[in-house]
């Protein structure tokens, strides 16, 4: 598997020649507006589009746990046109969720580019009696399946991290699953549930305004976002549970397209305004070539396809 601190920005290529957009291109993202793909994506566009020399335009499909999204993007034109931001839920996950697809996960995209990975920060109430995460354990120990986790969904980014969790420590939490991250993050504050571990969009700003309690953050080392916060590799070792956001095309997209994309996506994620926009989500450029991406996301299915056998995780 590649690991966070395995995933260093390589040189940029130059901008690969031959291909060019001839309109207006899109990125698909397969959620509702305002989630951490929704905020990578704009990012990307934005650039993307200044380096292309066409506008991208942002497009919410939200469904079916990023499936709705994702298909329309695995049956547009392989034209380089339209594009997916896709994430660890809707490119590794679902695969292992849903057992019929409405496309075959193994041939409908053309990995372009990984953008960024996302530690996950694990958080507790301020009215749960402990401080750091070898209490939070011991505590979990004397009272298994006592404390109850939030997260936005069955078979969400949150409900897999916890499910290697307990697989990781031999804990057992009671799930409570939401209708997304905001309900779930409001009981949490308010002491509903005792904990989650979700990534830094929602999660950081509750932390900061003291809310919440950061135990741990699942990266394998404490993230620049937020450096106080230990890793929880320190307590469980090797643990790591990051999301990741990268960009996909439908198959068949013209290798010379794919290389144009890569490259700008490259270029985009030296620059300093880039970095500082992706900063605040706590998200860690990463890039490589379109192949890496291809390795990386293979074995990301393989490793949370056997984790959701092995723990029975089930989607909504």
């Amino acid at each position: 598997m590649i690991t966070r601190r395995a995933l260093p920005l390589l040189a940029s290529p130059a901008l690969a020649q031959g291909w060019a957009p001839e309109r207006p291109m899109r990125l698909i993202v397969p959620f509702t507006p305002g989630g951490s793909t929704d905020i990578i994506a704009r990012v990307v566009a934005q650039r993307l589009g200044v380096l292309l020399g066409q506008t991208v335009v942002v497009e919410n499909r939200p469904g079916a746990g990023g499936t709705i999204g994702s298909d329309a993007v695995a049956k547009a034109a392989p034209d380089g046109h339209t594009l997916l931001m896709g994430h660890i839920g809707t490119l590794a996950v679902n695969p292992g969720l849903y057992p019929r697809l409405p496309y075959d996960d193994e041939r409908a995209f053309a990995p372009i580019a990984l953008v960024a990975t996302v530690a996950n920060f694990l958080a507790v109430t301020n009215s749960l009696p402990v401080r750091n995460l070898v209490e939070f354990i011991a505590l979990a120990r004397r009272d298994p399946g006592g404390i109850a986790y939030g997260s936005g969904g069955n078979g969400s980014a949150t409900h897999i991290a916890v499910s290697a969790l307990q697989e990781a420590t031999g804990l057992r939490f009671t799930h409570i699953p939401y209708r997304g991250t905001g309900p779930m993050m409001n009981d949490l504050i308010a002491g509903q549930i005792q904990m989650t571990m979700t990534g830094g969009p929602p999660a950081l700003p509750p932390i900061r305004a003291g809310q919440i309690r950061a135990l741990g953050v699942s990266a394998l080392a404490p993230v620049p976002a937020a450096p106080e916060i230990p890793a929880i590799a320190a307590t469980v070792p090797g643990f790591e549970a990051v999301q990741w956001y990268g960009v996909v095309g439908p198959a068949g997209m013209p290798s010379s397209a794919v290389a144009r994309i890569n490259a700008a996506i490259h270029t985009m994620l030296q620059e300093p305004e880039t970095r500082a926009r992706l900063e605040p989500e706590a998200a860690d450029p990463a890039a490589g070539t379109a192949e890496e991406f291809a390795r990386f996301i293979s074995a990301e299915k393989a490793r949370w396809g056997a984790l959701i056998r092995r723990a029975g995780v089930r989607a909504d």
